[in-house]
């Protein structure tokens, strides 16, 4: 993802039915027609660059956002202004679902690198979502998800040390990258490992150490941002807690 800084402007204008993540955002069920009637709600932006915000917490909300290229992170603001990483959202991933109840956005959120985003005007989907069965139907699996995902988390951080922690951070990111047809083993991160840190509950050193630890023992390779997924079987046992059953990894215990 990173590393693709020149979007050419004819790539905004990409329609819903040409567009190579719609698998992922849209019913399958749709037919071409309705396609095209939710393609002509849509507005395609021009992109973002690393540090600009999509939407800002406290702002109305009208619109869910749609990732189409590049990536984003949510946050949410501190008391004593710091941030509080609520999660990272890559290409055909939607953004705002949060703001549905309180019609407000409960966080913020800024693109990680040079990234792309469709809108789409809330009440003009509920509205269209009434007429197409299928797409309120989607509706309902999205909010699923992320209710589903929020969970997620806190059993993460609540229950997992801190490698379980990172490998199932990385774990994630190589599930996601692979059902929108990138590779699963190798990828770059778009998230500074501060971010990574603050995201899984973890200080910036800890991080550090895991990285090198998991590199030296072979689980991964990393160079910068470019980060290399060496032995995912083993990774995969780490998540799941399975890794002390492992005599290869006795050496990449937490201390």
């Amino acid at each position: 993802m990173t590393g693709r800084n020149v979007i050419p402007l004819e790539a905004i204008k990409i329609a819903c039915q040409n567009c190579s993540l719609s698998a992922l955002c849209l019913p399958m069920a749709l037919t071409p027609e309705d396609v095209i009637r939710l393609d002509s709600i849509i507005k395609r932006n021009r992109p973002l660059h690393r540090g600009d915000h999509l939407y800002s917490e406290g702002e109305p909300f009208e619109k869910l956002r749609v990732v189409t290229t590049g990536s984003v992170k949510t946050y949410s603001t501190c008391d004593d202004g710091s941030e509080r990483i609520l999660g990272f959202h890559l290409p055909g991933e939607l953004i705002g679902l949060d703001a549905i109840e309180s019609n407000h956005h409960r966080c913020s959120a800024k693109a990680l690198e040079t990234t792309l985003v469709c809108d789409i005007p809330f009440d003009q989907l509920e509205k269209l979502s009434h007429q197409i069965p299928s797409l309120q139907h989607q509706l309902y699996r999205l909010l699923s998800r992320e209710i589903g995902h929020e969970t997620e988390i806190l059993m993460l951080l609540g229950k997992k040390g801190a490698d379980e922690r990172l490998a199932t951070f990385l774990i994630s990111l190589s599930e996601r990258f692979k059902s929108r047809g990138f590779s699963a083993t190798d990828f770059f991160l778009s998230m500074s490992r501060y971010d990574i840190g603050n995201y899984l509950g973890l200080a910036v050193e800890t991080i550090s150490r895991i990285f090198t630890r998991f590199q030296e023992v072979g689980l991964i390779q990393v160079e910068r941002k470019h980060v290399q997924l060496l032995n995912l079987a083993l990774l995969k046992e780490m998540a799941d807690g399975n890794h002390h059953k492992s005599r290869s990894h006795r050496g990449c215990q937490s201390k």
